[in-house]
């Protein structure tokens, strides 16, 4: 009875020590810090998944039954959940009854909603067990996690060349395509990848984003400010094979090499 009157109190008597977030059931909190500890107690019987809470073991359950009973009355996709049909529904519907109270954002599924909330809590409870990093979604995390173990689940068709992340394969894979979907407005020069268009698009506005430190020097390209920065280091990173010169950048180097090919 007390646990049901807080549903109309919103008491939440249950606080989490990692990230203060409260809630109503005891149960509750103890789902949610699995988040913060990576906890999953309930083991798929037919495979090796594992999840953290049991509604996620029986959704996951029934992609090895290919049980479907919800049907879609305007495409006929069927779906092993009402909750998955009801979703669903709203790509037809146009419906996003999940507003941000920050700033009126609107989405369909109330998970989207939470992510995009981390981003004006700053809040981020993925962390990573080997190094500390926190992240505000799980795939990121895991995504991660393969630098560490040096996975490379992602593998192209035409070249054979494997990568951590499902994001550096699409980007790899416009090399054969030749696609680039990214445009520039004041040239329409195109690019492969978005990093590549918005460098790009500094030598229109003449925005240099990267300050030294040491002397405050600034430049338009991460890799030209690291360059600079072993000017007050000394490092030297670059060695001739041919007879072991050392120098700060790539471009010295290369220069250098061509005098031994005279």
């Amino acid at each position: 009875m007390k646990r049901h009157e807080r549903t109309h109190t919103e008491d939440k008597p249950f606080h989490c020590s990692k990230c203060g977030k409260s809630f109503t059931r005891i149960g509750s909190l103890k789902m949610h810090e699995r988040m913060h500890t990576g906890d999953k107690p309930y083991p798929c019987s037919l495979c090796v998944k594992r999840f953290s809470s049991s509604g996620c073991l029986k959704i996951h359950e029934k992609t090895h039954t290919g049980d479907k009973p919800f049907q879609c009355s305007q495409c006929g996709n069927n779906f092993s959940l009402l909750a998955s049909l009801k979703r669903h529904e709203r790509a037809h519907t146009g419906n996003k009854p999940h507003h941000c109270s920050q700033c009126g954002k609107s989405f369909t599924r109330i998970g989207s909603l939470k992510m995009h909330e981390r981003m004006h809590t700053g809040e981020k409870p993925y962390h990573c067990s080997l190094c500390g990093k926190s992240f505000n979604q799980s795939r990121d995390l895991k995504d991660h996690e393969r630098i560490h173990t040096g996975e490379k689940p992602y593998h192209c068709s035409q070249c054979g060349k494997s990568f951590n992340q499902s994001r550096d394969l699409k980007e790899h894979e416009r090399i054969h395509t030749g696609e680039k979907p990214y445009h520039c407005s004041q040239c329409a020069k195109r690019f492969t990848q978005l990093g590549h268009l918005k460098r790009h698009q500094r030598t229109h506005t003449g925005e240099k984003p990267y300050h030294c430190s040491q002397c405050g020097k600034s430049f338009a390209q991460l890799s030209h400010l690291k360059e600079h920065k072993r000017l007050h280091t000394g490092e030297k990173p670059y060695h001739c094979s041919q007879c072991g010169k050392t120098f700060s950048s790539l471009a010295n180097l290369k220069r250098h090499e061509d005098t031994h090919r005279r």
